[in-house]
């Protein structure tokens, strides 16, 4: 079975435990043992905001900011970077992968009241993905996603290449890079799937089985 790290205080990420168990895999939380030799892939998962000086900013719209978990969460994606393992960056791990890779972030978008969850219960919206993506590939070019953040990415980090966007393209929402094993969503699967599937959205499951079937091609056992 394939161990995936999710790269997070131990039980706090119920949500994504539950999506990875369901589509076949042993999830494991920690931000203590972060050294890819001991896991097949890496979810960054949501959370709070990304300190800003990772980008070269000031913070004036940040909220949560943690940097204990900033600098464990890009330790452990450098490690999974250096050994070529597969990532899977979701909400906050979408925006960090592309901060890793040199991108920015926009602190609050002009939208946000949009995006962001309301009363802690996520808005949807339609987005669109580009032809022969692996976003198109799984849902089709039009398709509903979820919605809960304030934040978005600016300038696409270095090598990753944009395929999904909302309506009017005014948020990044999907993306992978150009020559490693690493692809991130906005949006969040693991509360479209399983037991939090929705009829509204589309099936986040999916999108894990998809990323899951990557890992299992370098697996541990």
């Amino acid at each position: 079975m394939k161990r995936i790290l999710i790269a997070g205080a131990p039980g706090k990420f119920q949500n994504y435990k539950d999506a990875l168990t369901g589509s076949g895999a042993l999830p494991v939380e920690s931000l203590s043992d972060l050294d890819a030799a001991h896991y097949d892939a890496l979810l960054l998962p949501g959370g709070a905001d990304l300190d800003p000086s990772y980008y070269h900013e000031t913070n004036r719209r940040c909220l949560g900011v943690d940097p204990e978990l900033d600098r464990a969460q890009l330790s452990a994606l450098d490690s999974f970077v250096r050994a070529g393992k597969p990532v899977l960056g979701i909400c906050r791990g979408h925006q960090l992968i592309h901060v890793y890779f040199g991108g920015t972030l926009v602190q609050e978008i002009p939208a946000y009241k949009r995006h962001v969850a309301v009363n802690r219960v996520d808005q949807i919206h339609p987005t669109q993905a580009l032809s022969g993506s692996f976003l198109a590939r799984l849902y089709g070019t039009h398709f509903t996603t979820n919605s809960s953040h304030h934040q978005a990415v600016g300038q696409p980090g270095k090598g990753m290449i944009p395929v999904q966007w909302s309506e009017h393209r005014t948020v990044l929402e999907g993306s992978f890079h150009e020559s490693l094993p690493i692809w991130t969503v906005q949006w969040h699967p693991e509360r479209m799937s399983f037991a939090h599937r929705r009829e509204d959205t589309v099936d986040g499951e999916a999108l894990f089985r998809f990323f899951l079937s990557h890992s299992a091609e370098r697996s541990l056992t």
